[in-house]
């Protein structure tokens, strides 16, 4: 490959994002994606950054988590981002997605780049020279050994899940009711479709899905998932399947992806005991998807079980739920806060790969690792945010957290140094302030980068 031109393997999210950042610069760049020749298990079509498990990405509100970091993304010019925001769905307060729209979107934008060339092609090694390994969790075995022999380390994965969708027309309608969380949303009827269950119907729900058939793992799987082995867990906490959340406790999804609160029934005027969400999954309005029902259950006692969900009882399901692995590395010992490797100085790591989890979150380090493999094309600085922004702290963390006990991170405030000052009681006002010290610390190192490489 020639010396002035990049890589970048994996057509996902975050590779999607460090091409067309790399292309925008003004470099060549060869963008590497397996399918439609190696299927993953999880993807469905070949469309560049096609997204496999929720629709949204995240909410929209700026003195949230997700929000500043969107605004920083935005602010560093994300193509993601823009075109996102082009096919949104309604989803309340969240900025959810048309998942094909967006995906052939981001496909068209790459393939017509000039600078941009799209290879179908499954790589089993690391390419050499300066690029970007954004091949997600999904990585094919080959290019996980190779990854797996330079980070020197024995497992690299930990395991993830999806929700099911089902076809709008099936939602009983004489039960479920529109809403959104607070009424946060502009649709005076609610971006959400409501199935809301009593106690005794809590219960007896929650009763089958703990004893539930699952799909079985294969033996070495079910080491990992049992925790025998050392390293990162078997699952990332933030996308545990319902069954298991049902067997830990029996309120545990009351208070988690079926709580009810800012969710009052408008025919009764009351809360219900524990709330199931449906979020619209298309443009169409004909596919919604069940909130926080990641489920490894066999197809038919999805049928079965989720079923029993007041409104669901004739649901149809257009995709079930399904678990998969989740390829990544062991950040702390290996990346720089900059996405670089250490023991190979040319090569970024981007995406989920590098242990940060969420969309959003595999955007922006795809943004950055883009950037990064620019400057050092180039022989300039490479950016290093400063912790004050969220995708600083981010990065910060992968590569600084603690490396016997690292677990994949979402954005959260509690990532940021703490606020100078007297002490801030009011939540709400501390993530303001967050999120415009963010906007400012954004702006100065951006600021100060541009004039570095000038």
């Amino acid at each position: 490959m020639a010396v002035d031109r990049l890589w970048v393997v994996g057509g996902g999210l975050a590779g999607s994002e460090a091409a067309w950042q790399i292309a925008e610069a003004g470099v060549d760049v060869v963008l590497f994606e397996m399918r439609p020749h190696v299927a993953t298990g999880a993807h469905r079509t070949d469309a560049l950054a096609e997204l496999v498990c929720s629709n949204s990405l995240g909410s929209l509100l700026p003195d949230r988590a997700s929000g500043v970091l969107m605004a920083e993304a935005r602010r560093m010019g994300s193509l993601l981002v823009r075109l996102a925001e082009a096919h949104a769905v309604p989803a309340g307060a969240a900025l959810a997605v048309d998942r094909q729209e967006f995906a052939l979107g981001v496909t068209q934008a790459l393939t017509q780049h000039p600078r941009v060339t799209i290879v179908r092609q499954e790589i089993r090694q690391i390419p050499q020279g300066i690029g970007v390994l954004a091949s997600g969790p999904l990585t094919s075995p080959s290019l996980a050994e190779s990854l797996r022999s330079l980070a020197g380390v024995e497992h690299l994965y930990f395991f993830d899940a999806l929700s099911p969708i089902v076809e709008a027309e099936t939602v009983d309608a004489t039960i479920a009711y529109r809403a959104s969380r607070y009424g946060r949303s502009e649709n005076a009827h609610g971006d959400y479709l409501n199935c809301p269950l009593d106690q005794e119907q809590y219960d007896s729900f929650v009763a089958a899905l703990a004893q539930a058939d699952r799909i079985p793992l294969r033996e070495f799987e079910q080491a990992i998932e049992a925790g025998v082995r050392a390293g990162a867990g078997a699952f990332f906490e933030g996308c545990l399947p319902v069954e298991i959340l049902a067997r830990r406790d029996r309120m545990a999804l009351a208070f988690g992806p079926l709580r009810p609160v800012g969710l009052k029934d408008p025919r009764s005027g009351r809360r219900p005991y524990a709330v199931v969400q449906l979020r619209q999954d298309n443009l169409a309005g004909t596919l919604y998807n069940l909130v926080g029902f990641q489920t490894n259950l066999t197809q038919a006692e999805q049928v079965r079980v989720f079923r029993m969900i007041p409104g669901l009882g004739a649901a149809r399901f257009a995709r079930y739920g399904q678990m998969h692995r989740n390829t990544f590395v062991n950040a702390p010992q290996l990346l720089e806060a900059t996405l670089q490797m250490r023991r190979r100085r040319g090569l970024f790591l981007a995406g989920q790969i590098t242990g940060v989890e969420g969309y959003l979150g595999n955007i922006a380090t795809g943004l950055l690792a883009g950037r990064n493999a620019v400057a050092a094309l180039r022989g300039d600085p490479l950016l290093e945010l400063p912790r004050e922004t969220m995708l600083g702290a981010l990065c910060h963390y992968v590569s600084h957290a603690e490396a016997k006990t690292f677990q994949p991170m979402k954005a959260n405030f509690g990532l940021l140094p703490p606020l100078t000052g007297p002490r801030v009681a009011d939540r709400r006002v501390r993530q303001q302030r967050y999120a415009a010290r963010s906007e400012t610390a954004l702006s100065e190192s951006l600021t100060a980068h541009a004039g570095q490489c000038a």
